[in-house]
């Protein structure tokens, strides 16, 4: 940008000038600076408030630099950056310019009191452009910071080599908004400093009649403020009648555009239609064409009647909305939904181009509403589909909503549907990677996006490194974020792709064996990558696949899963060798994972008993149950069983005298008169200490209003159920069952709700899927589960492992109902009782059939 010319001012003058022009031919005068430039120059001095405000000044542009250096993207930042550095061309035009009389009329001239002061005015002038520039680079700026920046611009220039560049800015500042005053000015500028235009050369008419068409185009269907841009239009064909002498035609030719202009306006629904109808006719009578003031349409012709009677109807319809949107004090949120009843209205009437001057309109008042521009945009690729246009409202939407990862995605689409060059493609793929989004699976989204793009344009010569690349960077950048779901998403689309694109199964293979390595105790990678060895038919290395897991632990049935599924591939593919190596390998290895499952019952099962146990009863379960009241035992039994009750040892002393040099469990039934028999099973001392520190403080639920969930994906936790429920709401505790030694998922979970209301809601939720899982959801009753205890429905299990094996020797549990289970006999409860039904081991735990206690 052109700054102040410096030639002929002293070092030091209180008053040095230098004439814009002289003698008898002075050069075209500059911009005169605004009225009351002496005003603003002591304004200005008294803001800055001398030396000391001056530093102050540039210490805290000097912060905000340092911070924009940091944070780029910083919105708050660029403006406050501009805003202190704009006072400086004031300061300028106040210091630098004044109008002196001179024969020839007021000539602009230099005066300033400080030479000193004026160079520090120009480096603060070109910081505020560097400042504004590099917003402008982030950011659109708005209507309002492009009209002060194109003025400062003006009042700074003192040459014609200026235009040019104040002509870009305000070119730059109308394709970011549609603003009817931007546009206003625009056309004034360009008016009076363009020379060809001012001279009215046929160049300059051509230039000038474009720029009030695309003004015309983009917002002369502006209802309120539309008129504006058709009077500054006709005003200026009217100016050129006036100069047009002698030529009859030409001139006619002239009318009769003007005449035209009026028609175009008066069809258009607009604001005070009734004045531009009175201004046409009063013209017309001009023009020799007289008519009757008194009548609205006398001497108007019939064409352009019916238009204005239509455009008038259009306009009383949207009024209302009009009238809404030109509330002064609404809030945001109350604009934003008139603007929303108003574009269905619009779209409702099918013009696009109102439809499309509405919704630029909206976002000009407000630029962040990522609801507006999603609904722009998705308009426009349904309906106009227009490339030129598409790519701008995607440029300003992504420039003004950068968080919104969705835009950036149907951006990416966009482009690709009409055919845009790879470099464009891949220039916004690598814009949208920059950005802020709130969560990594947004940023998946892009690469996915991405990956699609290429891989349906592989035909078109793109290179499959591409693709390859794509997912690199993709696992490079997002790995130590994602989930085990997003990575073998991912991993399997990039082995598939390898394999049916890229024609290189050993990249395929690599692929799935790098996802091991990070991901190896996680069934599906397995699964994933033995099913495409399958269906490429690579059933050896299936096979090796299969070898190489069975015997991994995965979590919750995984294990048993994949041992089954070798089999079921062995009896499919395999011969009868292959079958009995499976066979040989799977056995044992299920046995084990029995054996495993049976000890943990027995750890934690209250109603499981131990080996010998089991065989010293085996005989006594053959007979018929003692029918012998068992309330009044003989006297040595009672010395036996209930020692009196100063040798009963407390509970701490209890978990060191009751563990016997072997480590299993000894119990003691502790009875009295208002709580049932109990017993703690003690595995060690330090274990049984460390559980009783962490539960001296147990919680108790009553289940008043709580539901039962199961088949609960072995992923999900309580986020995912809250999320689940989130449609209705009420949710107060989500209680996740947890494993005790793996300490995952079973699958199961109790979620309290504030009232019966949400409790019924929810339980109509039933059979609805969370993470692809269809989850049962029933009313929590602790009674019901009770009953089902007494009538030994957890013992199914129990016998069905304890006769599973080849000879049973290691399958040790044996369970009994209450009713099988002598009432003389001790009964196994309390604190490892967390494996049976909530609601019996915990009302035994607590005393109450409604409280029951979590371990």
């Amino acid at each position: 940008m052109a700054t102040p010319m410096e030639e002929d001012l002293p070092p030091a003058a209180t008053a040095a000038v230098s004439v814009a022009g002289g003698g008898e031919n002075p050069s075209p005068v500059p911009a005169a600076p605004p009225s009351g430039s002496d005003s603003d120059s002591s304004d200005s001095d008294d803001d800055d408030g001398g030396d000391g405000g001056d530093a102050a000044g540039e210490l805290r542009i000097q912060a905000l630099e340092r911070a924009l250096q940091e944070q780029p993207l910083d919105y708050d930042s660029h403006v406050q950056a501009s805003l202190k550095s704009h006072p400086y061309p004031t300061l300028a035009r106040a210091a630098v310019y004044r109008s002196l009389p001179t024969p020839q009329g007021f000539v602009w001239v230099f005066v300033t009191p400080d030479w000193l002061l004026l160079c520090v005015v120009i480096s603060k002038i070109d910081k505020l452009r560097a400042a504004r520039e590099d917003m402008n680079k982030y950011f659109p700026l708005t209507p309002k910071m492009w009209q002060e920046w194109t003025k400062d611009e003006i009042s700074l220039s003192t040459s014609h080599e200026s235009f040019g560049d104040i002509e870009m800015l305000y070119e730059r500042g109308v394709q970011e908004y549609l603003s009817v005053r931007v546009w206003r000015d625009y056309l004034d500028y360009v008016e009076e400093h363009d020379q060809s235009v001012s001279q009215c050369s046929p160049s300059g008419l051509t230039k000038m009649r474009n720029l009030f068409e695309r003004a015309i185009t983009a917002g002369g269907l502006h209802v309120t403020d539309g008129s504006k841009l058709w009077e500054a239009y006709r005003e200026y064909e009217m100016a050129i009648l006036t100069i047009i002498d002698g030529d009859d035609e030409e001139k006619e030719k002239q009318v009769q555009r003007i005449r035209v202009l009026f028609h175009r306006q008066l069809s258009v629904p607009l604001a005070d239609m009734e004045l531009t109808l009175a201004e046409y006719k009063s013209w017309e009578a001009e023009q020799g064409n007289a008519n009757d003031p008194s009548s609205d349409f006398d001497g108007v012709p019939s064409n352009v009647v019916s238009a204005y009677k239509k455009a008038t109807e259009m306009y009383n319809v949207r009024k209302q909305y009009e009238d809404q949107l030109s509330v002064v004090d609404a809030s945001e949120g109350d604009k934003l939904q008139e603007f929303l009843k108003y574009i269905k209205f619009e779209e409702s009437s099918g013009d696009p181009a109102r439809v499309q001057v509405l919704y630029e309109r909206a976002v000009s008042e407000l630029p962040v509403s990522n609801e507006l521009w999603m609904g722009y945009t998705s308009y426009l690729d349904r309906i106009l589909k227009l490339p030129a246009v598409l790519k701008s409202v995607y440029h300003r939407a992504t420039r003004n909503c950068t968080w919104v990862s969705e835009l950036w995605v149907h951006y990416l689409l966009s482009l690709e549907r009409i055919c845009a060059s790879e470099e464009e493609l891949q220039h916004v793929f690598e814009q949208a990677l920059q950005c802020s989004f709130p969560n990594v699976k947004e940023y998946l989204n892009i690469y996915l996006t991405r990956v699609d793009s290429l891989r349906r344009r592989i035909s078109d010569g793109l290179d499959f490194l591409l693709i390859r690349q794509t997912f690199m960077d993709a696992t490079e950048f997002l790995s130590p974020q994602m989930g085990t779901d997003e990575l073998l998403l991912v991993h399997a689309y990039w082995a598939k792709l390898e394999h049916n694109l890229g024609k290189d199964l050993a990249a395929a293979r690599a692929v799935w064996e790098n996802s091991l390595k990070k991901s190896g105790s996680v069934l599906e990678v397995w699964q994933h990558y033995i099913s495409m060895e399958i269906e490429t038919g690579h059933i050896h290395e299936a096979r090796s696949l299969y070898k190489r897991c069975y015997s991994k632990r995965f979590a919750g049935s995984g294990s048993e899963d994949i041992c089954h599924a070798w089999i079921r591939f062995e009896r499919e593919h395999g011969t009868l060798d292959d079958y009995d190596l499976a066979v040989k390998k799977v056995n044992p290895r299920l046995k084990e994972l029995m054996m495993f499952k049976a000890q943990q019952e027995v750890k934690v099962d209250p109603y499981a008993v131990p080996k010998e146990t089991a065989n010293v009863n085996d005989s006594s379960q053959k007979r018929k149950p003692n029918k012998m009241p068992t309330k009044q035992q003989p006297p040595a039994k009672k010395r036996k069983d209930n020692p009196p009750k100063s040798d009963v040892p407390s509970d701490d002393q209890g978990s060191k005298e009751q563990r016997g040099s072997s480590g299993r469990v000894k119990a003691w039934e502790v009875s009295g008169e208002k709580t049932e028999a109990s017993m703690e099973m003690k595995m060690d001392g330090s274990q049984t200490e460390n559980i009783a520190s962490k539960e001296s403080k147990p919680n108790f639920y009553s289940d008043k209003c709580t539901v039962y969930m199961s088949n609960i994906d072995l992923t999900a936790n309580e986020e995912h159920i809250r999320r689940f429920f989130s449609d209705i709401g009420g949710v107060t505790a989500i209680r996740l069952l947890k494993d005790r030694f793996t300490k995952k998922s079973r699958g199961l979970a109790y979620v309290d709700f504030s009232d019966n209301e949400h409790l019924e809601a929810a339980i109509r939720k039933s059979k609805q899927k969370l993470l692809g899982k269809k989850v049962s959801v029933a009313r929590s009753d602790p009674s019901k589960g009770k009953k089902s205890r007494e009538t030994g429905s957890f013992s199914k299990d129990q016998d069905r492992l304890s006769g599973s094996g080849d000879h049973g020797e290691n399958a040790v549990v044996v369970s009994r109902s209450d009713k099988e289970i002598p009432k003389d006999e001790p009964r196994i409860t309390g604190k490892n009782t967390f494996a049976a039904p909530r609601s019996d081991a915990d009302s035994q735990a607590c005393g109450s059939p409604c409280c029951h206690q979590i371990p």
